[in-house]
């Protein structure tokens, strides 16, 4: 079984219930998950089941046990029970209430008890216990989470609570000692922390199931329960009305009159502050109350923390008790008239204690446990409460003061202490986060100015860098000019030395053609040298072929003009040579050979240097076409590196 109070799934982790709670430690905030929620867990050790968070909760994010469940399962297993009922019931279901006993005992319900009855003892109890002790500035106890935060936190008051059981508690004891009932006993109850009455080992098991009106109406409602009308089998007095604020008090102004004080003081967050700044007073018997009638509901019982939200919400329950209480005053004329009008406090007092003379005021005391040990808040020291601070980012003493709690605490020194136990973390600090965002924040700014900055540096860079490449293509560009009109001049030039070379080629040919014909020549003159005398007379004829040919061969024909010299100067002196003609026939033969050799090889020279140049003539204009296509290149990409260096200005 789950802690009596429980969070399920529907908290948010807003600290509102921490703020509500008046025990440190009760609520508990757990460390973020995934997702960075945190949510508020509930100590049962430590929890008193006030119900203040239930009220603070807007999330519907608390919930509790009782024993409705079991009550039924019970009861349909055939198990003998009897109910006891809270004076409230009535009044918070006044037309339900006979049909709903009366469903319970068509479910097996045996007996029906008014715990009104029970609080009469309880009344009775007091002013008896007050007279004989001289108990005086002690504090009730009929309210289980007022006796819950007694126990576990203000421990050394726990001698100043009333040992006089409860209203539920005197009925139940009632009903087994002087009715002799063997049944297990069900409580239908206003109350949550009437579960931590009712396990309470010192109250032994006298009640075994707390069956909180909320829980038990919708249960009926959901299973139809119903049946003839039942009511309560005791009559009873104004103990119908403790479920009100101050009903105790009432009670015994009634019975001893008001000359007597009585500190009324109720409220889940009031009730425990005045507990706490009034412990020293209380515990040493230094307040002037006959005793303080104690209540940890600010509106009583009847609007109790197991109460229906929904019927709590008017005064018509209200109404129904007074109306209740005007009813019981009416009967002072029967001879139990302990509570009629008519009669003055002693008379009713007398009264009261015939009624419940045979009773013996020890079986209605009780004893308390001090469960402070699992309660027990922790004091860092200043230097433990430094560290904490430190920690939170908190360095200032104003930064330690702004106690604004949205962590659920009055103070940031509260938040400190709760931290220091283990209660609640950092991370619930909405100014320790507010200082994380803040430190974030300017981490991302100057992140944001170094990136802007580097990117400045970067732009500029860059845009040197593209400023450099532009110079360097406009000296490219320069280059590749100078190339494309160096290799249209080449070309132009190759195409002229081409066509002189096609007209040395020429030449040589006409040259080879020549020395042939020499060649022939000179074998005809050798043939003919005898014949040279008879011929004379033509020599002069062929010594103007010869300057012909040789102004025809130009340099290269220099050594034939020599030739005709020498055939003219042959023909002056044919007569007298004629014997020499042969020995220079072979001379003129000779050379003629060197000259036809030199002349092939010329004409193979001029033959690849013809080819050679014509290809360099293509090779040209190949050039000439790639540096027109590489100069749009170069252009292209100053276009680009130019609209890049623009996008880069307009970058952040």
């Amino acid at each position: 079984m789950e802690a009596l109070v429980f969070t399920n799934d529907k908290c948010v982790g807003c600290n509102k219930c921490i703020k509500s709670c008046s025990a440190m430690g009760a609520c508990i905030s757990s460390a973020p998950n995934e997702n960075g929620q945190s949510r508020i867990e509930v100590d049962p050790d430590k929890c008193i089941a006030c119900g203040a968070c239930f009220d603070a909760c807007e999330h519907g994010a608390r919930e509790y046990n009782d024993d409705t469940e079991r009550f039924f399962e019970d009861l349909s297993k055939g198990v003998k029970i009897s109910i006891l009922i809270a004076p409230a019931f009535l009044a918070n279901y006044p037309r339900e209430y006979e049909s709903v006993l009366g469903g319970l005992r068509k479910c097996g319900a045996n007996r029906f008890i008014s715990v009104s009855f029970g609080a009469d003892i309880t009344t009775w109890a007091y002013i008896k216990y007050i007279q004989e002790r001289n108990y005086l500035g002690g504090i009730s106890q009929p309210c289980p989470a007022v006796v819950g935060y007694i126990e576990r936190y203000t421990p050394e008051l726990i001698p100043m609570l009333f040992p006089v059981q409860s209203p539920m508690m005197c009925a139940a004891i009632y009903a087994k000692k002087e009715m002799g009932i063997t049944d297990r006993l069900a409580f239908i109850s206003p109350c949550i922390a009437k579960k931590n009455e009712i396990d309470d080992p010192n109250n032994h098991g006298y009640v075994s199931y707390n069956v909180t009106f909320e829980h038990l109406m919708k249960y009926v409602k959901e299973h139809n329960i119903s049946g003839p009308s039942v009511s309560d089998e005791i009559e009873y007095g104004l103990g119908s009305i403790y479920p009100t604020p101050g009903g105790l008090k009432e009670n015994v102004y009634w019975l001893l009159g008001e000359s007597v004080f009585i500190r009324q003081m109720e409220g889940e967050k009031r009730m425990y502050h005045f507990l706490e700044t009034n412990k020293e007073r209380i515990k040493n018997k230094k307040t002037p109350y006959l005793f303080i009638d104690a209540l940890n509901c600010e509106n009583g019982c009847i609007y109790g923390t197991g109460t229906d939200p929904e019927v709590a919400s008017t005064d018509d329950n209200l109404y129904h008790l007074l109306e209740i209480r005007e009813k019981v005053k009416k009967t002072g004329k029967r001879e139990k008239g302990a509570w009629a009008k008519d009669r003055t406090p002693e008379q009713r007092l007398a009264a009261l204690n015939r009624q419940f003379s045979k009773l013996n005021l020890e079986d209605y005391l009780r004893k308390y446990t001090d469960r402070s040990a699992k309660c027990k808040v922790k004091e860092p020291t200043d230097s433990e409460y430094n560290s904490i601070f430190n920690d939170m980012n908190k360095t200032t003493a104003e930064s330690r003061k702004i106690d604004c709690s949205c962590c659920g605490y009055d103070s940031c020194r509260d938040m400190a202490r709760a931290i220091y136990n283990g209660f609640n973390h950092k991370d619930n600090c909405v100014h320790y986060l507010k200082d994380l965002v803040a430190i974030e924040k300017a981490a991302a700014d100057d992140l944001v100015a170094r990136e802007k900055a580097a990117l400045d540096s970067q732009r500029e860079g860059l845009s040197k860098t593209i400023e450099r490449v532009n110079e360097h293509f406009d000296v490219l560009t320069e280059a590749i000019q100078n190339m494309s009109d160096g290799n249209n001049a080449n070309a132009e030039e190759s195409t002229g030395i081409s066509a002189d070379v096609s007209n040395v080629s020429d030449f040589c040919e006409s040259l080879e053609n020549s020395m042939q014909e020499i060649t022939s020549s000179l074998e005809a003159l050798e043939e003919n040298n005898d014949k040279v005398v008879q011929i004379a007379s033509q020599t002069n004829l062929l010594a103007l072929n010869a300057s012909i040919e040789a102004a025809r061969a130009g340099e290269a024909g220099k050594g034939f003009a020599v030739v005709a010299d020498q055939i003219n100067i042959l023909a002056s002196e044919s007569k007298d040579t004629a014997t020499d003609s042969s020995n220079n026939n072979s001379h003129v033969r000779g050379l003629v050979e060197k000259i036809n050799s030199a002349t092939e090889n010329l004409l193979r020279i001029v033959s690849e240097v013809n080819m050679r140049t014509q290809n360099l003539a293509a090779s040209t204009e190949e050039i000439s076409a790639s540096t027109v296509e590489l100069t749009n290149n170069v252009e292209m990409v100053k276009d680009e590196l130019h609209a890049l260096e623009e996008a880069s200005k307009e970058e952040v």
